[in-house]
């Protein structure tokens, strides 16, 4: 559980949409625990990592319903808080079916936003962005000042979506950060398959007492622990400097698939890998290497990652192992 410092948070009326995702539910769970009146919205769709138990014995008010085609502006009536966690996220899928990337990622966005103008006009904003359309880095660590060179349909609707977020804050004065994630990892995570991230899969693999398959294994990646994220985002929902503005947020240090690869077997204490080749298709939107200077986050907000990849790969796995069955499930 993440330490939320203060009761600055108690009685606060907060808004999670994406609430029974990963990331989502991990900060209705912070919430509720410091006091303050969580609503989460989710539509629960198939494949997005949704599910109720996610929200279990938390006091969050669960409502199920879409961005796309919902009433909003009831469920933003008079939030102190938005934390915007929705959105679509799978590379291949975005490739294969565009149009409801951008409608989820898009036209959604656009909605949710003129419902929260209409309901709540002075409810800070903190958008979950992502570090996807900087697309092949040119240059390591990188800035949030790289070019946007988005390699899949994915990172052109998510990016629209985050400068439809600063465009709130530059004609409206919303106060509204975006925070640039990169691969988030932790309890709850979606292990079903690969379309959160890569290291889903390997999880779910290694628990299963199967080999998990290493594309490339040179490329470096950086990985942000589940309860760091959390932390980050109640940090930059307590910053009044950080409004208008868009932020990286790495974690530890960045490793090559490979030695991650390592680090997953070490903390499974056991299994196994193949190292293959890019399949031509996953090939053709690859990033190749990224971490991300996030120092600019961490001047302004004084937040830094406190749990390593050695120990939060160790918790991940402890957490899903007994509920392993539960989280390939169908059921949402």
């Amino acid at each position: 559980m993440v330490d939320v410092p203060g009761t600055g948070w108690r009685g606060r009326k907060v808004l999670v949409t994406g609430g029974a995702g990963f990331l989502g539910s991990a900060l209705c769970q912070a919430l509720s625990a410091a006091g303050a009146s969580v609503t989460a919205l989710d539509a629960m769709l198939p494949g997005t990592g949704a599910l109720r138990a996610n929200l279990d014995g938390t006091g969050t008010r669960l409502v199920e319903a879409d961005l796309r085609d919902t009433d909003l502006v009831p469920l933003c009536q008079g939030v102190d808080v938005l934390f915007n966690m929705a959105g679509q996220t799978s590379h291949a899928g975005s490739q294969k079916d565009p149009f409801t990337d951008l409608a989820i990622n898009g036209h959604a966005q656009l909605r949710l936003i003129a419902a929260l103008r209409e309901a709540a006009p002075t409810a800070r904003a903190v958008h979950a962005s992502t570090r996807q359309f900087y697309g092949r880095p040119q240059m390591l660590p990188v800035p949030e000042t790289h070019p946007i060179v988005p390699p899949d349909a994915n990172g052109v609707s998510k990016f629209a979506a985050e400068q439809y977020w600063l465009l709130e804050n530059r004609v409206h004065g919303r106060p509204v950060t975006a925070i640039r994630l990169t691969n988030c990892y932790g309890p709850r995570m979606r292990v079903k398959d690969a379309r959160q991230t890569f290291l889903g899969i390997w999880l779910r693999r290694v628990l299963e007492g199967e080999p998990f398959e290493v594309w490339g294994g040179e490329q470096l990646r950086d990985f942000s622990y589940v309860d760091d994220v959390v932390s980050a985002f109640l940090a930059a929902a307590d910053a009044p400097e950080a409004a208008g503005r868009a932020f990286n947020l790495g974690g530890d240090a960045p490793v090559s698939l490979r030695d991650l690869a390592e680090m997953v077997l070490a903390a499974a204490g056991g299994g196994r890998y193949e190292s293959r080749s890019f399949p031509a298709e996953r090939a053709a939107i690859d990033i190749g290497s990224y971490h991300a200077d996030d120092r600019a986050f961490r001047a302004l907000t004084g937040w830094a990652p406190k749990v390593g990849l050695p120990e939060g790969l160790r918790r991940t796995l402890d957490w899903l192992r007994p509920r392993l069955a539960e989280y390939l499930s169908d059921d949402i």
